[in-house]
């Protein structure tokens, strides 16, 4: 398999965290490549012991960019980790820092699969039955009905590229009943329900995510940014209360936390975002994860993994081939 196309200048805290995430990949096996400024990366690398190969880009995007900067840095990282995709020097592109500028550039530089109107993205959460793949997650702010089914027919090939054999698909709405929800979801219903390739289970209400009655839950792209926002929140603030509740108080109370302390720390890596790395952007000619921009390295590992694991499973195959199904 061909590399995975780092961008190392991607997100808050790099290239610190790029470079340790990467060698840290490079330690399981997987081949990722750095792209970035070479003297930078060199010097980053000699701090921290490692060695991996560097594909020269003497620009970068920041936090602060904005988005169409992609088209004035040609030389930006996250461009040429696009290209390299494009050329097949590399596998896939992971990059961890602006969400808009990596979408502008996957659009740019690798363009989207014939018959996809809006590429998407993809969230994965946690649920009772495992994980619930959440989609929009905020590439499309304001969606049309047929694009809410594209981005069903993609989830579907990406959580079959999973290992999910036969994935449902709920739309997120405000009741179970189908005459329930705002105009999209009326409208996106019927579609759905008629759209060959997928197995449409109805309406989900916002505890069904967390629930897992669905494997592949489908919104637009505001709901589901709001959505990833506050499942992140909740989860940091329900593990700040419980430390609260155990470090202070009675020797009893200290003596049971010292008890759960292991239970605690395997429930914590369950909801870590960083176990799950990074969001793919389904619909683009080529294989792209875009991850936090406060991402630390076990996080970019994680979104490399993830990465190879796709990228071996035919994930822009896949999606292909069920969006060709639609036009039959």
């Amino acid at each position: 398999m061909k590399p995975i196309a780092l961008d190392a200048m991607g997100g808050d805290h790099a290239p610190r965290v790029t470079v340790e995430g990467a060698l840290l990949a490079k330690s399981q096996g997987i081949p990722v490549v750095l792209v970035g400024p070479t003297d930078t990366l060199k010097e980053e690398l000699r701090r921290q012991g490692g060695d991996l190969p560097i594909v020269e880009a003497p620009e970068y995007i920041t936090m602060q960019d904005h988005a169409t900067d992609v088209r004035k840095k040609r030389r930006a990282s996250i461009n040429v980790c696009m290209e390299m995709v494009k050329q097949k020097e590399a596998s896939a592109v992971v990059a961890m820092g602006h969400t808009g500028a990596t979408l502008a550039s996957a659009l740019f530089n690798l363009g989207r699969i014939k018959g996809v109107d809006r590429p998407t993205l993809l969230i994965e959460l946690p649920s009772e039955r495992g994980r619930t793949y959440l989609t929009d997650g905020g590439a499309n702010v304001d969606c049309r009905p047929e694009w809410l089914v594209q981005f069903a027919v993609m989830a579907t090939a990406y959580a079959q590229a999973q290992g999910v054999e036969n994935p449902s698909v709920g739309l997120l709405s405000i009741g179970e009943e189908e005459e329930k929800g705002n105009e999209l979801t009326l409208k996106t219903f019927p579609l759905l329900k008629a759209t060959p390739g997928i197995r449409f289970y109805g309406n989900v209400e916002g505890r069904d995510i967390f629930k897992g009655t669905t494997d592949i839950v489908v919104t637009d792209g505001y709901t589901g940014n709001v959505v990833l926002k506050l499942s992140e929140g909740e989860a940091r603030t329900l593990f700040k209360w419980v430390r609260e509740a155990l470090s202070g108080g009675s020797l009893f109370t200290k003596l049971g936390a010292l008890l759960v302390r292991g239970a605690l720390q395997g429930l914590r890596a369950r909801m870590d975002p960083a176990e799950y790395g990074a969001m793919p952007l389904l619909g683009v000619e080529g294989p792209v994860f875009i991850g936090h921009g406060s991402a630390d390295g076990r996080a970019v590992q994680s979104a490399v993994r993830k990465a190879r694991a796709v990228v071996e499973a035919g994930l822009v195959e896949r999606v292909r081939a069920g969006i060709a199904q639609l036009a039959v």
